[in-house]
């Protein structure tokens, strides 16, 4: 009986000391915020690639005669991420020709109405809305974002006093055009296609791109065909795999990656316990920015596939993202 005791008490230690192993274990390999190496008060992430060298280099090879308006319209009705209750696009007026006749806000008479007319709007919106970057901050993992900033340090109730989108500076940079829907003789990919690896690699070789260190590389789904119609777009997005994210950031050099969807991501989530993984690594783990919403149908149908890319988003202070109205002018 003794002998039988002491052999339980010992598989029970064994026990506890593999579970304790496995839980060891587990804790090493939770993903954990980047920390850059640019600085313990970096705030701009990859971005930090750009260069007064950088910048001259891909102006310098412009050819100047064609420009591609990478920007969808913003609309009531528009497509619009509301899953989580985030309002959607409203735009109303605050003065009308007509009105202003009737109501004489300026206090100016009917006469100086009728001859002189006024309109005036508004907008309400979501920040991820229509084309834009998510800033550094948009995603965090245990409490912390990009270069271990603290949301308990750092975020109030007027937004991040860190990493906001103010802090993002114009973007002018080698732009890369990956056509996976062309590549694989689609109009647009099928509905939660997760583009892989070998995907990007395909279109790149069939487009005769490499990729390389610093470049703005944007993923063609052909989903941009569905934008005027909300409901088509957003439902079951096609989206990168992480191993494609993988390959673009830590063997392609990317320093902004995009797509012309709004999720990024497709759905249901391939990694255990991150219901968004492609966000959490760009954004927190390797301080790359996310454009989404990108127009890539003008480029897809001239098959232009590298440019010069140059954007700047608003200067949201302390906001987790911003509007972007980006250009793409071919290169030489």
């Amino acid at each position: 009986m003794a002998h039988r005791a002491m052999s339980k008490m010992v598989s029970g230690v064994l026990a506890l000391s593999l579970l304790s192993g496995l839980c060891n274990a587990a804790a090493v390999a939770r993903p954990e915020v980047g920390i850059s190496p640019w600085g313990p008060r970096d705030e701009i992430g990859r971005l930090n690639l750009i260069t007064p060298e950088s910048r001259a280099a891909i102006m310098a090879r412009v050819s100047g005669e064609q420009a591609y308006d990478l920007a969808v319209d913003y609309f009531v009705g528009m497509p619009s991420w509301q899953a989580a209750g985030d309002p959607p696009y409203q735009m109303w007026m605050t003065h009308t020709p007509h009105g202003n006749v009737i109501a004489d806000p300026m206090q100016v008479g009917e006469p100086m109405n009728q001859h002189v007319s006024y309109s005036g709007s508004a907008v309400s919106m979501y920040a991820h809305m229509g084309t834009h970057i998510d800033a550094l901050n948009h995603f965090g993992l245990n409490g912390k974002i990009w270069n271990g900033y603290r949301a308990d340090q750092h975020l109030g109730d007027r937004g991040w006093n860190v990493t906001g989108a103010e802090k993002l500076p114009p973007i002018i940079a080698r732009g890369v055009l990956i056509d996976v829907a062309a590549a694989k003789g689609q109009e647009q990919l099928a509905d939660s296609y997760r583009v892989t690896r070998a995907d990007l690699q395909q279109a790149l070789a069939k487009q005769q791109v490499a990729l390389e260190k610093g470049d703005v590389v944007l993923i063609r789904t052909g989903r941009m065909r569905d934008y005027d119609n909300a409901q088509r777009y957003m439902a079951n997005p096609p989206g990168l795999s992480l191993d494609a994210a993988k390959f673009l950031v830590e063997e392609g050099g990317a320093m902004v990656v995009g797509a012309d969807n709004l999720s990024f991501e497709t759905f249901p989530s391939e990694v255990e316990g991150n219901y968004l993984p492609l966000h959490t690594y760009l954004l927190a783990m390797q301080g790359a920015p996310i454009l989404e919403l990108v127009n890539l149908e003008g480029l897809s149908r001239d098959k232009v596939y590298q440019f010069a890319f140059i954007g700047a988003s608003l200067k949201l202070r302390g906001a987790d993202a911003a509007p972007i109205r980006p250009m793409a002018l071919p290169i030489r």
